[in-house]
Parts: structure tokens; sequence; C-alpha cells
């Protein structure tokens, strides 16, 4: 049966109504990480029966704001070059995953909030892979240690990264000084020992 004129208009207006509470959510949790389900359908220009048409729940919205987040940050960490030796290249990868996680520092902060653990790690599952892969490299050539598994130095970054955005978040660091000392933490995380 053909779509008529009435139907793509409306799943038109759907999406433009789910791209403007995604982007609402946002807006309103880089102001205030709590922000209600009422907030942001005023900040959307939707009714809320329009927003909980579109998410169940607040749980169900930061989840997939943070993976629509995610996703862009993916497409853009795909992009850092990767070649050549691996110390710099896990430099421009820290600085560009740092740039990335001190923007969306306040989605996290919610996320942290409303979603579980695992779920928000889910969601790091291809950046995570690019650094194992990069680390596996650096240890190959000798740049980076051996002595503990990637895993763990895997997991260690991941944290590294993610410590830094809570303590922005907190006050303890601007982003600047951030911006600075969590390439260095990577460093000497990865340096051989000695």
């Amino acid at each position: 049966m053909p779509t008529t004129d009435g139907e793509r208009a409306r799943r038109s207006d759907a999406l433009r109504n789910r791209d403007a509470i995604m982007d609402a959510t946002l807006a309103c949790l880089a102001l205030n990480p709590s922000a209600s389900m009422a907030e942001i359908a005023q900040a959307a220009g939707v009714g809320r029966v329009t927003l909980y048409g579109h998410f169940s729940s607040r749980e169900e919205l930061i989840d997939a704001v943070f993976e629509r987040t995610m996703a862009k940050a993916e497409a853009e960490l795909s992009a850092v070059d990767l070649s050549g030796d691996a110390r710099r290249a896990m430099e421009r990868l820290v600085r560009s995953s740092w740039r990335i996680v001190a923007e969306s520092h306040a989605l996290l902060g919610a996320a942290e909030v409303a979603l579980s653990s695992e779920r928000i790690r889910s969601h790091h599952h291809q950046p995570m892979a690019r650094v194992a892969a990069l680390i596996a490299r650096g240890q190959a050539e000798g740049s980076f240690r051996v002595d503990q598994p990637i895993e763990w130095l895997t997991a260690c970054f991941h944290t590294i990264l993610h410590a830094g955005a809570a303590e922005v978040r907190a006050g303890r660091l601007t982003e600047a000084t951030a911006a600075e000392i969590i390439p260095d933490t990577v460093t000497a995380l990865l340096s051989p020992p000695g």
C-alpha cells in the first residue's frame, strides 16, 4: 500500500519532535543534570504527551540521547589518525576523546545517575575497542607496558577520562587543567615501568 502525503508528514513531524526532544535534553542537562521531563518537554516545544509518546521514561530518554551522542563521538573518533608511533597516536586519541567527554560531561553525569554502569559501558564498546587495539599495537612495538593486561589498561583509560569529567563537574578541576593532565596521566599509565 503506497504511503500517503499525510502519513509522510506525520512521520516527518514525529522525527522532528524526537530530534527536538533529544536536543532539548542535552541543553537542559547542561544547565541542570536533574532536569525533569516537564522541563525538557517545555524546552523542546512539545507537550508531555508527545514527549512520553517517544520516550516512556527519563531513563529511556537519557539512554537514547547518550546512544546518539556516542554515535556522533564514534564518527569523530574514527577520523583520528592513529598511524605512526603508538605513543603519539595515543596522545592524539586521548586529546580527541577528552574533548568529546568534556563537551558531554553534563550528559554523562545524568547518565551515571539514570543508567547502570553496564549500560554506560555498553555504549562505549566501539571507542574502547579502538583504545584496546592501539594499546596492543603499542605493546607489540615496545612503547607501552606489557606487564598488565590490555583489558585492564583499557578500563583505566576509560576511568581516567570519566574521572576527569567528574572532577570538572564537581568544580575541583577546570576543563583547561583536565585537558593538560589527562594525557599526561594516560601516558604515565601506559609507559613501561623503570
